[in-house]
């Protein structure tokens, strides 16, 4: 209710008015209006307005009061006075009823309002910024609601005090606007965090709906990729010696020396098949005087050129503060620069934007490319998928793209073929992007449909194991491998395209041998072969009694490097797969089998009793389980002794702490025995303490170092990234109340934010 509101029913109230009353009444009025026209001019909020105009409302009406108490003293006539007594009586409730007696007021966004009739809605202030839900009101607004509720008890006021009291609230809301006050109460240390936390607010594309038209985006917009450096020839006095003799280089066939020279202290360098395709390839870099001379790898000496990168390698790890922030800050500019693209209105992040740089091929495993050079890949070598209505990413001054396209139903961004394979290399989305979530949602989700109709299809391919048909019971008895040992389809390659790895359709004769009994066990198939990264897979399982006689009827007459399955490949199997379940694929399979494994060890190993550590020794040992089915294996680190020795000495260390404080506790017990006074009562409680804080601790580092040589060549990080359902360990995490940090990082957790978002503790696969 605005003040000139409350004149007017001060004036129906009062009766008749002399003119000196009107014109005080005018020029109050007047003076309402340029102090509203003066609020309006600064948009603040309508509860702070109103406040302002609930004071001058009462300034004014205190002004008419005395006016009027000035008028009754020189009016006669007892009936007079109480006739005036009665009007200033109700004329004081009105005053109350506007800021008391208002009806069922309630907090809305930190100011008092009423509930009916519904009030204006209020505009954000010049900042932009609404008033918080849950804020409370201010200091000011404090004061002025205890102000409001005091009793009407009028002061004789001078009309200078008025005006000043008015000028320093006017000045006290100008000074408000321009600096405003804090919404919200924030934890100490938290100041000045809020806007990046609202800069990083999450897309929940998982909330939305998803196309349904096979499209992946609508608009696609990015810079493209960022070349690798161009190569630095090295300087003047580094040289190269070939049968004793100082060789000076040309650049390219430096450029490939030096890769060489930065591997001298790699194993790798040691290995024939390395050495022999590194030799090949560089060899094709040189010139014809360069191929004359240089004959022999053995007869060449790398090691000036050796020490000076490793001379390198050190100066950068000794750089100043200064230095490393100017590289820092120049990556981040490139990062914000070609590191997101915008898709769908969305800006998303990208994962790999920068283009591999030329080098020597490593593989893993014993690969036989090893030690080939990977060349240095080139804008003429790149496809550029964006959207048309996009501003198209433009390729490096005096070059030019291989080729420009527009395709929404791929979720590649670049594209190129690297020379070591012919295989087809991309730039995509980061892991925490939408339509990698998407991806991976649908893939578990796909993984859950198999579990409730696996038994069904185990049921249906052990009675093929029966077919008079060979090709039926040959696919029969692969399914079973993939589904029981989690093995790989493998899929076909050209004649010696790359390394002899085979999956489960391509094992050959040779890959595995038959036991009737072995080991106390019947029936025991011994696999033994090259899997995927030429990593090698060797596993003695026991199988049903009928697998093993198909087996030994597919073995007749053939040869060591015949096939195993010679009626069924990958095509055959997955057009069989697709008519027993919509989207079903040997990968499937797989990601079933690792997922129901986690969630079944899960249940079996935690116990409620275990402390933290335990319960996360014990969520490794299931992820373990899953990493040994799935055959994931890494070599053992290279700091892994060093690190268990330090682990083992802080061992030592704890336990004889852990002798020196039962020591002490046993004597302060004997102290208190003899004493059985308060103080060694004391004592002895704070040695128990101490007793019980060093056991927790050892066994803590005990954990550790368990855990640490059970991963030792196991990699835990390929199957909880890609084959179990993240879900799981979410409603694990959330079950027994530990932090998904213990089981996730940052980056993991922004990869699997859908799954965290949505997953409750009761979550079952």
């Amino acid at each position: 209710m605005s003040g000139d509101n409350r004149n007017t029913d001060y004036q129906v109230n009062s009766g008749s008015k002399t003119n000196d009353s009107h014109k005080h009444k005018d020029k109050h009025k007047d003076k309402e209006h340029r102090h509203k026209d003066h609020k309006k001019d600064k948009e603040r909020e309508k509860a702070k307005h109103s406040n302002s105009e609930h004071r001058d409302g009462r300034d004014s009406d205190k002004k008419l009061r005395d006016k009027e108490k000035e008028k009754l003293k020189h009016s006669n006539g007892s009936s007079d006075k109480h006739r005036e007594k009665q009007k200033e009586k109700r004329r004081d409730e009105k005053v109350k009823s506007i800021h008391i007696d208002k009806p069922k007021r309630e907090n809305e966004n930190g100011y008092a309002r009423e509930k009916s009739p519904p009030p204006i809605k209020s505009e954000p202030d010049d900042n932009g910024f609404d008033p918080s839900p849950k804020q409370k009101p201010t200091k000011r607004e404090r004061e002025d609601e205890e102000f409001d509720c005091k009793p009407k008890k009028v002061k004789k006021d001078d009309e200078k005090k008025a005006k000043k009291r008015r000028q320093d609230y006017d000045d006290e809301e100008e000074e408000e606007d321009i600096k405003p006050k804090k919404k919200t109460k924030v934890k100490k240390g938290m100041e000045g965090k809020k806007p990046k936390k609202e800069e990083e607010e999450k897309w929940k594309w998982w909330e939305e709906e998803r196309a349904t038209d096979g499209s992946k985006w609508r608009f696609l917009e990015h810079k493209g990729p960022v070349f690798a450096l161009p190569y630095e020839p090295l300087p003047p006095h580094i040289r190269f010696f070939c049968d004793g003799k100082q060789m000076k280089l040309s650049p390219p066939a430096e450029e490939v020396a030096t890769f060489f020279a930065k591997m001298l202290d790699h194993e790798y360098t040691t290995k024939d098949i390395f050495r022999k395709n590194f030799f090949k390839d560089w060899r094709k870099e040189m010139t014809p005087e360069e191929k004359s001379k240089i004959t022999d790898l053995n007869k060449c000496n790398f090691n000036e050129m050796g020490e000076y990168f490793k001379a390198q390698s050190e100066a950068r790890k000794q750089m100043s503060k200064d230095e490393k922030l100017k590289i820092k800050e120049e990556n981040e500019r490139i990062l914000q620069e070609y590191g997101f693209c915008l898709m769908d209105n969305h800006k998303e992040r990208i994962g790999n934007f920068r283009i591999e740089p030329p080098g020597l091929f490593r593989g893993r495993g014993d690969h036989p490319k090893m030690g080939m050079l990977k060349r240095r890949i080139r804008p003429e070598d790149i496809i550029i998928n964006c959207s048309k209505d996009s501003k198209h990413p433009k390729p490096p001054a005096g070059t030019r793209w291989k080729e420009l396209r527009h395709d929404n139903k791929v979720t590649w961004l670049v594209s190129w073929t690297e020379n070591i394979q012919g295989s087809i290399k991309y730039i995509m989305l980061n892991p925490s992007s939408r339509i990698k979530g998407e991806k991976d949602w649908q893939k578990y989700e796909t993984a859950r449909r198999l579990k409730k109709c696996v038994e069904r299809l185990r049921a249906q391919y052990r009675d093929d194991w029966k077919s008079k048909e060979m090709r039926i019971r040959q696919r029969a008895v692969a399914l079973y491998f993939i589904d029981k040992l989690a093995l790989r389809a493998g899929n076909e390659k050209e004649e010696g395209e790359t390394a002899d790895t085979v999956g489960c359709c391509s094992l050959r004769v040779e890959h595995i041998n038959l036991y009737p009994k072995m080991d106390d066990q019947e029936y025991v198939v011994e696999f033994d072969f090259l899997g995927k990264d030429s990593i090698r897979y060797y596993n003695k399982i026991p199988v049903e009694k009928r697998a093993f006689k198909n087996l030994q009827l597919f073995l007749e007459n053939k040869q060591p490097e015949d096939d195993l399955f010679d009626r069924l490949n990958t095509s055959i199997l997955n057009k069989h797969l697709q008519e027993l379940m919509d989207g079903l694929t040997a990968k499937v399979f797989r990601t079933y089998n690792a997922s129901i494994t986690l969630q079944q060890q899960l249940k079996a190993l935690t116990s409620p009793d275990d402390n933290l550590p335990g319960k996360i020794l014990s969520y490794n040992r299931a992820n373990r389980a899953v990493a040994v089915l799935c055959n994931h294996q890494r070599a053992p680190p290279k700091t892994f002794e060093k690190s268990m020795q330090n682990l083992q000495t802080k061992i030592d260390d704890k336990q004889k702490q852990l002798a020196t404080s039962r020591k002490q506790l046993k004597t302060a017990k004997a102290d208190h025995k003899a004493s059985h006074d308060e103080k060694s009562k004391k004592a002895v409680e704070t040695k128990r303490k101490t007793v019980q804080r060093i056991e927790e601790q050892l066994m803590n580092l005990q954990m550790q170092a368990t855990d640490r040589e059970e991963n030792k060549q196991i990699a835990l990080g390929t199957s909880k990234l890609n084959y179990l359902d993240p879900r799981i360990s979410v409603a694990w995490c959330k079950k027994w109340e530990i932090s998904i940090e213990k089981v996730y990082n940052k980056t993991q957790r922004e990869k699997f934010a859908w799954a965290i978002d949505m997953a409750e503790d009761d979550f079952e696969f």
